[in-house]
């Protein structure tokens, strides 16, 4: 039996980042790096949040191809999950805390809040 849960945080690259900052979408994005084992835990909390709410404006970046990102916020490690809102950067989180944390974090992020 597959556990796996349907709901996958979609990726985007450099490009599709950059279009979202330049239209000055609200939204949070979460970095990792495929060999991270807390990304790998980070991510799985964050599809059940996901799955609870589809809606919510989340989406995952592999940091490997995003150095100019990675420069320009001062990211000092992953997990590290970016609070974007009206395109600019307004927090990074770091310590994932659990899924009902997360959750809160992000309530309010589909709004536009």
């Amino acid at each position: 039996m597959n556990r796996e849960i349907e709901h996958s945080i979609p990726e985007k690259n450099k490009g599709e980042i950059q279009a979202a900052l330049e239209a000055k979408e609200t939204f949070a994005l979460y970095l990792y790096t495929p060999f991270c084992g807390t990304c790998k835990i980070g991510e799985k909390m964050l599809q059940v949040v996901y799955a609870m709410n589809p809606n919510l404006p989340l989406f995952k970046g592999d940091l490997n191809f995003l150095p100019q990102l990675a420069q320009e916020w001062e990211v000092m490690s992953v997990p590290c999950l970016a609070i974007i809102k009206e395109g600019n950067l307004v927090n990074k989180i770091y310590a994932l805390g659990s899924v009902v944390d997360l959750a809160n974090r992000l309530q309010g992020l589909e709004e536009g809040k």
